[in-house]
């Protein structure tokens, strides 16, 4: 398991002071890279064997939103290795150990070259120490989509939503659905499914549906209505 501390910061936070959940991704995210960096299996190891980690799948659940000057602690640590996936837990929690956010997320190691998925290295099963899997509730990795579903205008991938391994970061996917949300809709549950990278230059063309109430889902998709990504959003 690797831990680190933080506190919300105002670059964190909306307009009610509370952080925001693609913050709580961000310090997820942020997390499981300074674990591998610790482990010495960080973005120098990756690059040097031409792999990277893409994720497939998050599952975030939020009990409670952290607000701005909040005290916080975020922890990760992977639970299993498949192959070619591996399967990290995040916790968020403060100083009196309310567990304020919780996350399932599933990676894909790549290889960079073929762009096909490749096993999982010897020295990289050997660097991690598996954790028990967190008690939660598990949800599928596929989301299906609402029957019917209302076209959005097209928008242009820029170079602000690329990340180290040239195409647009899983955060971002995020960030970009929520632009479909109403003003008041406060996301309990994110779920995530990334079925290919979109890069700089790419056109995204969103279609959104709503499956029931304060539950919608937001296709990314390209020209042809393939998904880029799936982001499912569940309010309170």
């Amino acid at each position: 398991m690797y831990c680190f501390e933080s506190k919300v910061r105002y670059s964190e936070v909306n307009s009610k002071g509370t952080i925001t959940l693609n913050a709580i991704l961000d310090y997820f995210q942020d997390c499981s890279f300074f674990h591998s960096e610790e482990l010495k299996v960080g973005l120098n190891f990756l690059m040097e064997k031409q792999i990277a980690w893409v994720l497939s799948f998050w599952q975030i659940e939020v009990n409670r939103y952290p607000v701005y000057g909040e005290q916080i602690r975020i922890c990760t640590w992977p639970y299993d290795f498949k192959g070619f996936i591996g399967y990290r837990n995040f916790t968020m929690k403060n100083e009196k150990e309310e567990l304020l956010a919780y996350a399932n997320s599933i990676w894909v190691l790549l290889d960079l070259q073929s762009k096909k998925p490749v096993r999982i290295l010897p020295e990289m099963i050997q660097a991690y120490q598996m954790s028990p899997q967190l008690s939660m509730e598990y949800t599928s990795r596929k989301i299906n989509l609402p029957e019917k579903m209302e076209v959005q205008e097209p928008f242009l991938i820029h170079k602000y939503h690329i990340d180290t391994n040239q195409h647009v970061n899983n955060g971002k996917y995020v960030s970009m659905a929520q632009e479909y949300l109403p003003c008041e809709f406060e996301i309990r549950r994110m779920r995530a499914e990334y079925q290919k990278a979109a890069v700089y230059g790419d056109m995204i063309y969103p279609y959104t549906g709503e499956k029931k109430e304060k539950n919608i889902v937001v296709n990314l998709a390209d020209k042809q209505g393939k998904p880029y990504a799936i982001i499912e959003l569940e309010g309170y």
